[in-house]
Protein backbone atom coordinates (compact mmCIF):
# COMPACT_ATOMS: atom_id res chain seq x y z
CA UNK A 1 0.00 0.00 0.00
CA UNK A 2 1.25 3.48 -1.02
CA UNK A 3 0.74 6.38 1.17
CA UNK A 4 -0.42 9.82 -0.24
CA UNK A 5 0.06 13.28 0.87
CA UNK A 6 -3.37 14.48 2.25
CA UNK A 7 -3.14 18.03 1.19
CA UNK A 8 -3.20 19.67 -2.06
CA UNK A 9 0.28 22.10 -1.43
CA UNK A 10 2.80 21.71 -4.12
CA UNK A 11 5.84 19.81 -3.02
CA UNK A 12 8.82 22.01 -1.47
CA UNK A 13 11.94 21.45 -3.37
CA UNK A 14 15.16 20.89 -1.14
CA UNK A 15 16.65 24.26 -2.62
CA UNK A 16 13.44 25.88 -0.89
CA UNK A 17 14.45 24.08 2.53
CA UNK A 18 15.94 26.96 5.12
CA UNK A 19 19.58 26.80 4.48
CA UNK A 20 20.15 25.03 8.50
CA UNK A 21 17.33 22.52 7.54
CA UNK A 22 19.39 21.74 4.62
CA UNK A 23 22.72 21.63 6.52
CA UNK A 24 21.24 19.01 8.83
CA UNK A 25 20.16 16.82 6.21
CA UNK A 26 23.61 17.38 4.60
CA UNK A 27 25.05 16.15 7.84
CA UNK A 28 22.68 12.80 8.30
CA UNK A 29 23.15 11.96 4.33
CA UNK A 30 27.59 12.46 5.35
CA UNK A 31 26.60 10.02 8.45
CA UNK A 32 24.46 7.25 6.74
CA UNK A 33 26.27 7.39 3.63
CA UNK A 34 29.96 5.96 4.14
CA UNK A 35 31.83 3.72 2.00
CA UNK A 36 30.85 0.15 1.71
CA UNK A 37 33.65 -1.98 2.08
CA UNK A 38 35.83 -3.99 -0.34
CA UNK A 39 35.52 -7.61 1.47
CA UNK A 40 33.10 -9.41 3.78
CA UNK A 41 36.40 -9.25 6.08
CA UNK A 42 36.06 -5.21 6.97
CA UNK A 43 32.24 -5.44 6.93
CA UNK A 44 32.67 -5.68 11.22
CA UNK A 45 34.90 -2.56 10.81
CA UNK A 46 32.33 -0.60 8.41
CA UNK A 47 29.33 -1.64 10.42
CA UNK A 48 30.86 -0.57 13.73
CA UNK A 49 31.39 2.49 12.67
CA UNK A 50 28.10 3.10 10.58
CA UNK A 51 26.13 1.59 14.05
CA UNK A 52 28.30 4.67 15.75
CA UNK A 53 27.09 7.37 12.97
CA UNK A 54 23.66 5.88 12.79
CA UNK A 55 23.65 6.17 17.14
CA UNK A 56 24.74 10.17 16.84
CA UNK A 57 21.97 10.75 14.40
CA UNK A 58 18.95 8.80 16.15
CA UNK A 59 19.68 11.01 19.17
CA UNK A 60 20.23 14.63 17.13
CA UNK A 61 16.54 13.71 15.73
CA UNK A 62 15.31 12.51 18.66
CA UNK A 63 16.18 15.79 20.62
CA UNK A 64 15.20 18.13 17.07
CA UNK A 65 11.69 16.26 16.96
CA UNK A 66 11.01 16.74 21.10
CA UNK A 67 8.27 19.30 21.87
CA UNK A 68 11.33 21.31 23.39
CA UNK A 69 14.73 20.77 21.39
CA UNK A 70 17.44 21.08 23.99
CA UNK A 71 19.49 23.26 21.54
CA UNK A 72 18.51 24.83 17.96
CA UNK A 73 19.15 23.13 14.70
CA UNK A 74 22.19 24.71 13.92
CA UNK A 75 24.15 23.83 17.43
CA UNK A 76 22.73 20.30 16.72
CA UNK A 77 23.74 20.11 13.48
CA UNK A 78 27.41 21.12 14.57
CA UNK A 79 27.27 18.78 17.90
CA UNK A 80 26.29 15.95 14.99
CA UNK A 81 29.31 16.42 12.87
CA UNK A 82 31.63 16.71 15.53
CA UNK A 83 30.59 13.21 16.54
CA UNK A 84 30.83 12.29 12.58
CA UNK A 85 34.15 13.62 13.12
CA UNK A 86 34.79 10.93 16.26
CA UNK A 87 33.84 7.76 13.85
CA UNK A 88 35.11 8.56 10.42
CA UNK A 89 35.42 5.71 8.03
CA UNK A 90 38.69 4.74 7.65
CA UNK A 91 40.32 1.31 9.22
CA UNK A 92 38.82 -0.80 6.23
CA UNK A 93 39.65 -0.82 2.86
CA UNK A 94 37.26 0.70 0.67
CA UNK A 95 35.91 -0.90 -2.91
CA UNK A 96 36.93 2.30 -4.39
CA UNK A 97 40.20 2.11 -3.00
CA UNK A 98 40.36 -1.72 -4.04
CA UNK A 99 39.16 -0.98 -7.76
CA UNK A 100 41.75 2.37 -7.66
CA UNK A 101 44.41 -0.23 -6.57
CA UNK A 102 43.58 -2.67 -9.16
CA UNK A 103 43.48 0.04 -11.60
CA UNK A 104 47.05 0.22 -11.07
CA UNK A 105 48.16 -3.06 -11.95
CA UNK A 106 47.78 -4.42 -8.05
CA UNK A 107 46.58 -7.95 -7.28
CA UNK A 108 43.21 -8.56 -5.68
CA UNK A 109 45.07 -9.37 -2.36
CA UNK A 110 47.58 -6.26 -2.37
CA UNK A 111 44.19 -3.75 -3.22
CA UNK A 112 42.46 -5.62 -0.74
CA UNK A 113 45.11 -5.63 2.47
CA UNK A 114 45.18 -2.82 5.42
CA UNK A 115 46.86 0.04 4.62
CA UNK A 116 50.04 -0.16 6.63
CA UNK A 117 49.68 0.09 10.32
CA UNK A 118 46.09 0.09 10.25
CA UNK A 119 44.89 -2.67 12.32
CA UNK A 120 40.76 -3.84 11.03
Amino acid sequence: MTSHPTTSTAPTTVGALPAPARDLLAAILEALDIPHPATTGDAEVHDRILGDRISHTVVVLRNLLDDKPLMGIEWTTAYLRDRLADHPPVGYVTCEQAHAALAEGKSWSEAVASPAGEDR
